[in-house]
């Protein structure tokens, strides 16, 4: 995984050593709130870093190429559930339209140089492992030092969580569905394009969960009661998110299923065993 590279035709000098024939792409700058603050470091870390790998995908092309996009390119698109043929014109944060820049940047790529591309729209993804800065271990760290959590839109939100494992394997299978330039018609809901070998996936659960529900699963998973601090909407956001995963399953066999309640589960456990030094079932201090 590589973000912005410093010294341009670095990525190229390590494709032509190792020749990958897999490039999975997932390091980014991330972080709707945090572009308003700094946008330079998603045009730096998203734009250029993804040209870098573009470049390098270009001089030394691997069999198929994946790079990681954002539910958050669909925007003010209020047709749910979000469908990848959707159009995804109207980016809500400067995070959004540096992915959804990077999507256009690929696709072009994909039909100068024939190179196939998968891009992938992830849905809120949460488990072990996860940013600091994402939600789930905020909330968690709140919870376990007894502090109120800010519940944005007055907690009226709903996300599409995708458990890890769920996006891991997903992934793992999209690798060996390399899309293929167009013959003739694409087919009906398939986001291939008609020039290229350029496709966009949706990876999520299908399945919003209300904000409120979530924080109820982790109350269950930790036994600990959160003390909710009801806030506006915060510049950028938007109040939910649903992905179709339909293209997902035909591509690949693969749906996301895990339920927020076994994930959250997992989740606590890890955190607890990671930040507290506890195990499972432990008493709160």
């Amino acid at each position: 995984m590589v973000g912005h590279v410093e010294t341009p035709g670095l990525l190229r000098e390590l494709f032509e050593t190792h020749k990958p024939t897999a490039i999975i792409h997932l390091a980014a700058q991330a972080g709707v709130r945090y572009s308003i603050e700094n946008p330079r470091s998603y045009l730096e870390g998203n734009i250029n870093g993804t040209f870098e790998i573009l470049e390098a995908a270009r001089a030394v092309p691997p069999r198929h190429l994946l790079l990681a996009s954002t539910s958050s390119a669909y925007g003010a698109n209020r047709h749910m559930p979000y469908r990848e043929t959707d159009r995804a014109d109207h980016q809500m944060s400067f995070y959004a339209a540096s992915k959804k820049a990077t999507e256009a940047m690929a696709h072009s790529y994909a039909h100068l140089f024939d190179l196939p591309v998968t891009m992938f729209r992830f849905f809120t993804v949460y488990g072990p492992w996860g940013r600091p800065d994402m939600a789930p271990i905020k909330f968690a760290r709140a919870i376990f030092a007894g502090e109120p959590i800010d519940f944005y839109n007055q907690g009226n939100m709903r996300r599409d969580f995708t458990y890890i494992d769920d996006l891991v394997e997903a992934i793992r299978r999209l690798m060996d569905a390399v899309p293929e330039r167009p013959k003739g018609e694409v087919a009906e809901g398939d986001s291939l394009s008609p020039v290229a070998p350029f496709r966009v996936v949706n990876i999520g659960n299908s399945q919003p969960v209300e904000l409120l529900d979530f924080i109820e699963a982790m109350e269950t998973a930790t036994g600990v009661p959160v003390h909710r601090n009801m806030m506006p909407m915060q510049p950028g956001d938007v109040p939910a998110t649903w992905a179709d995963a339909t293209l997902l399953k035909q591509l690949t066999g693969f749906q996301p299923d895990t339920d927020v309640a076994t994930g959250v589960a997992r989740f606590i456990d890890w955190y607890r065993a990671y930040y507290l030094n506890a195990q499972p079932g432990d008493a709160v201090a």
